[in-house]
This record gives structure tokens, C-alpha cells and sequence, in this order.
């Protein structure tokens, strides 16, 4: 039988490993962000440095996740 691993959130789990499906959610999306911003920095520059603040955010909560 498979056992199921729990994904678990919060301060504690800062240390231990992310899962890796959350390590490339968190990859893509910053990619994902910065591609955006590279491209709209000359023409919409608020938009830009919103795309970039949410994409290092988003790469930087997937930190707080662990499996048991």
C-alpha cells in the first residue's frame, strides 16, 4: 500500500526540504516573472516591478513547505 506524505506550511519547515513539485512551481513562477518584467520594464514599468515583488514572493513562500 501507498502511504500519502502530508504537505505541512509554517515557520518550522523553513529548513527542511520542498517538495519538489513546489520547488518548480516556485522555479517557474519566478522565471515566469521575471521574463514579464524584462519585457514590460520600458514600456509599463508599475507593472513590472508588481510582476517581479509577486513572482519573488510566490518563489520564497514554497520555502515554508515540507512533506512528513
Amino acid at each position: 500500500m501507498e502511504t500519502r506524505k502530508k504537505l505541512k506550511f509554517g515557520i518550522a519547515e523553513y529548513s527542511k526540504p520542498t517538495p519538489r513539485k513546489l520547488r518548480r512551481l516556485g522555479d517557474g513562477l519566478l522565471l515566469a516573472s521575471t521574463l514579464v518584467t524584462n519585457e514590460l520594464m520600458v514600456v509599463n514599468p508599475t507593472i513590472a516591478s508588481i510582476s517581479l515583488i509577486v513572482g519573488t514572493i510566490g518563489k520564497f513562500l514554497t520555502n515554508f513547505f515540507s512533506q512528513d
